[in-house]
């Protein structure tokens, strides 16, 4: 009895090192990064992979743990709080639609003024809270979700109560007494109140989509984003709390921290299993054949080269993670940042087409084959409208949202369907091929799918590697972007179509590789 005991007190103080090892790993990862470009127009997501990748393969090479991370389960639970900062810019881009299509405008935000005082090199402190209170808000939510849902990845469920305590009591606290709040009393309610509401909507969209999982299985973020959507569509007027407002800044960046940590602790076990060099392949060169091959239409045929239309264009067109965090987080301008959850929301109404095909190819474990060439059919003619649109915007607000709107959509049938015909065709395994596809996009709802084991154990487990690995190719992505900006945002064009070739030339590889 005593031993018994003497093990649960072990148990106890374990999770609390876990608590603050998480803490201490993931927070200096964003830190480091953000030092890293300060004083540069670049995004810190770059050097996120690259820290998280090392700090993954590190801790499993000197034997602190082992692939997967099990022995950092806080890790894990944050590395799946994915869903929790998409429903966020979800919601966000639910709200600028519906300015936009109704033609309302607003008063400026004017809840938060932020402090200027800079407490880390390149972070400033009130930036510093909302990195630090997103980190408290993914684990404090994510637990409750869980342990209100009664599910378990892990053996740390038993500790789900404790977690999401320390998590949301912590979230509810972190508020910069140095930022001018014009109500701090009211700021503090609509905090706890956007909690809540984020709770509901993971809550309702898991009990929708194991009420129609029966009849085909869309995977949870499908309705989450619908759900958020609509509220953001009905609640157009909310200023945001600091729940919002840290989840936007920085949710994006901790949960990439925690899935390139996850990623690079399996690169070893990866490299063993047959096959991966083309998913591999096809995830590297897909990212640029995707990322510049769409904005050289852009630049070649809607006539733009602005970041303010080639960045969120490209973060809705991909469902690009990386890209969304950056434009999200202000790195590459207001006008990206207000443009970016827009544009990642209008490929998501189309998901319905989207997941429907994978969730029933999934089931009979090869891709419809049919069905998904129309939608790329359907995909490039709304790309060729796209472009028309984009061409006759002349620099007006409203015309080039609408032709990025229609991109986002048409680019993405694209780029996910084109991708998986032309892996299944040269018989690549469907698991295989949703992995090859996710990472070669970046792509945040297939992703979230694909952890969630809708194509199956295996790439459920591999996901957060492969997925990981082409955010090397994110050098030339920021590279480029960042040159853009320090050049009054005109993205230069010859580089753009040099990589986008390249892109192409690998992606054949990758096909003869399979």
């Amino acid at each position: 009895m005593e031993v018994a005991t003497v093990l649960d007190q072990v148990a106890n103080l374990q999770i609390l090192n876990q608590f603050l090892l998480s803490l201490f790993l993931l927070i200096p990862m964003v830190l480091v990064a953000r030092t890293a470009v300060a004083g540069t127009r670049y995004s810190p997501i770059l050097i996120i992979v690259i820290f998280g990748l090392t700090m993954g393969y590190v801790l499993v090479a000197s034997g602190v743990s082992t692939p997967g991370l099990p022995q950092f389960s806080l890790i894990d639970l944050i590395s799946r709080a994915t869903i929790v900062a998409l429903t966020v810019s979800f919601f966000v881009g639910g709200q600028e639609l519906r300015k936009i299509l109704g033609g309302i405008e607003l008063d400026p935000d004017d809840m938060v003024t932020p402090s200027k005082e800079e407490t880390f090199v390149g972070t400033g402190r009130t930036q510093l809270i909302f990195i630090v209170r997103a980190f408290f808000l993914l684990i404090g939510i994510e637990a409750l979700y869980r342990l209100t849902l009664g599910l378990s990845f892990s053996d740390l469920s038993r500790f789900y109560p404790l977690i999401a305590y320390l998590g949301l009591v912590g979230a509810v606290i972190m508020i910069d007494h140095k930022a001018q709040v014009a109500n701090k009393r009211l700021y503090i309610k609509m905090g706890i109140v956007e909690m809540v509401a984020i709770l509901g909507i993971l809550l309702g969209s898991y009990t929708i989509a194991m009420w129609i999982k029966p009849i085909i299985a869309l995977p949870q973020i499908f309705f989450a984003m619908i759900i958020s959507a609509g509220l953001g569509a009905l609640m157009y007027r909310w200023r945001f709390g600091p729940t919002i407002r840290a989840l936007l800044f920085a949710g994006i960046p901790v949960v990439l921290a925690a899935n390139f940590m996850i990623g690079g602790s399996r690169i070893t076990e990866a490299f063993a299993i047959t096959g991966m060099n083309a998913v591999l392949a096809y995830g590297f060169f897909g990212q640029m054949f995707w990322m510049f091959g769409g904005i050289a239409l852009l630049m070649l045929f809607g006539k733009t080269e602005h970041a303010r239309n080639l960045a969120p264009g490209m973060a809705g067109a991909l469902s690009h993670s990386g890209l969304t965090g950056a434009c999200t987080a202000g790195d590459l301008g207001k006008t990206a940042a207000y443009r970016a959850p827009i544009m990642i929301n209008v490929p998501f109404f189309g998901h319905i087409f989207v997941f429907s095909v994978l969730a029933m190819s999934a089931q009979q474990g090869s891709l419809m084959m049919w069905p998904s060439l129309l939608i790329v059919l359907a995909g490039v003619i709304l790309t060729v409208f796209s472009l028309k649109t984009m061409s006759k915007a002349d620099g007006k607000d409203a015309n080039e949202v609408k032709g990025l709107m229609q991109f986002s959509f048409g680019w993405q049938l694209c780029a996910v369907f084109g991708g998986f015909v032309l892996l299944s065709v040269v018989g690549m395994p469907l698991g295989f091929t949703a992995m090859s596809v996710s990472s070669g996009i970046s792509h945040f709802g297939l992703f979230a799918a694909t952890q969630g084991g809708m194509f199956g154990e295996e790439a459920s487990l591999l996901i957060p590697f492969i997925f990981s690995m082409p955010f090397l190719v994110h050098p030339l992505v920021f590279f480029m972007f960042g040159r853009a900006m320090e050049s009054d945002g005109q993205m230069p064009r010859v580089p753009v179509f040099i990589l986008a070739g390249i892109g192409l030339l690998g992606v054949l590889y990758s096909m003869i590789a399979v």
